[in-house]
């Protein structure tokens, strides 16, 4: 594996409770080949009477305009869409110790008819939890461990995180571009991947430098990393992180970014293209009508661009008229199911030392993506533990 460039010498890695939040890995893989699709439905008005109760267990502010507050979206997306449902939150909630287990129990009993536990890290604690009340429904956000009455989710990112890469490639004029990524796990390792599939698919020649933070949440250390990329001669900078720093530092250096989790273009106008999304509330409104219904069984669910829980926000004007078209266009092949992650991922793939990974015509699986741990060609940075 090549060696990374160390541009980063002064810059503190820090260790966050947050670092095992979405790590799909180990059995992770085996879980793949398990995974369902349920249908996302449009929202149903829920019976008179008492409300349907849900809470979300946070690990973050829902104001950080990231992961939490897309997730968070999502909780406000269900209280507006299906008739008597009563949310409620619990923010900043860490995932070491007993707190996950207490929160996640108290909710339970209160009567809420069905709790999400949005981080990796509060995955054995809602699988407890669950053993204790069996007549509450707990959906897991990004894990793997399932029982009759706790389910799985989450979403093909990559999908639209490949067409974000295909517009960083269009615009940039050196070829060299720049990725602040958060923690080395699969889903990270995926997108990267996924993001430069798409750029080499307009600008074969084209590299992607990686720096790693080891935090999901420090809008000074995105920055910084982001600066230390831009100082080594990117001219579009895209992120795995949780705040617009990186956007920021890119507008301030007269650059192109590419945003995570939430339109960040009214944060930074003068650099975002546009910014891959999550909408958590078409799937949320879909699990509580299905529960109500009576019809909902436990699952794996991960969804793609075709079933809405993904998506990418509007493509901004700093992109010239003919490459968001051709953007548009790949989006709609994504939308319709034409295309999807396998397809991004189908060979032939090499590796960043040009061992081939993947033959040609081969796609993939499930089970590989989600246990990703190897660059594709193009990309320059190790995968740091």
């Amino acid at each position: 594996m090549s060696n990374r460039t160390d541009l980063l010498p002064n810059l503190q890695v820090i260790s966050d409770v947050r670092i095992s939040r979405r790590a799909l890995i180990g059995t992770a893989g085996a879980a793949a080949a398990a995974f369902t699709l349920p249908s996302i439905v449009g929202a149903q008005s829920t019976p008179e009477g008492d409300p349907f109760k849900v809470a979300f267990i946070y690990i973050g502010p829902v104001g950080d305009l990231g992961w939490t507050w897309a997730l968070d979206q999502g909780r406000i997306y269900l209280e507006e869409n299906i008739a008597n449902v009563e949310t409620a939150y619990s923010e900043n909630v860490p995932e070491t110790g007993a707190d996950a287990a207490r929160v996640i129990r108290d909710y339970a009993q209160k009567g809420y008819q069905l709790i999400v536990a949005t981080s990796f890290g509060y995955m054995q604690a809602t699988i407890d939890v669950a053993a204790q009340f069996p007549e509450t429904q707990f959906i897991h956000i990004s894990g793997y461990m399932t029982a009759e009455n706790a389910s799985t989710a989450f979403g093909k990112i990559e999908e639209p995180r490949y067409v974000s890469g295909q517009i960083a490639g269009a615009m940039s004029e050196s070829g060299k571009l720049g990725y602040v990524a958060a923690v080395p796990i699969p889903e990270v390792i995926r997108g990267i991947n996924a993001f430069t599939r798409g750029v080499r698919s307009v600008k074969p020649d084209a590299t992607v430098q990686v720096v790693w933070t080891n935090t999901w949440y420090d809008p000074q250390l995105e920055r910084q990393a982001a600066e230390a990329l831009l100082d080594g001669g990117a001219d579009v900078i895209a992120q795995h992180q949780d705040t617009a720093g990186p956007q920021q530092a890119a507008e301030a250096a007269g650059k192109y970014g590419v945003g995570y989790n939430a339109d960040m273009s009214e944060i930074a106008p003068g650099a975002v293209l546009t910014s891959p999304i999550w909408h958590w509330g078409v799937y949320f409104a879909d699990a509580v009508s299905q529960i109500q219904a009576g019809t909902w069984t436990s699952n794996q669910y991960w969804g793609g661009w075709k079933d809405g829980v993904v998506d990418l926000a509007p493509i901004t004007d700093l992109v010239p008229e003919d490459v968001k078209a051709a953007a548009e266009a790949e989006a709609e092949l994504f939308k319709s199911g034409e295309k999807d992650i396998f397809t991004i991922f189908t060979g032939p793939i090499n590796d960043q030392d040009g061992n081939e990974q993947v033959a040609e015509g081969t796609a993939m699986t499930a089970e590989e993506l989600l246990a990703m741990t190897w660059f594709v060609e193009g990309v320059i940075g190790d995968i740091a533990s």
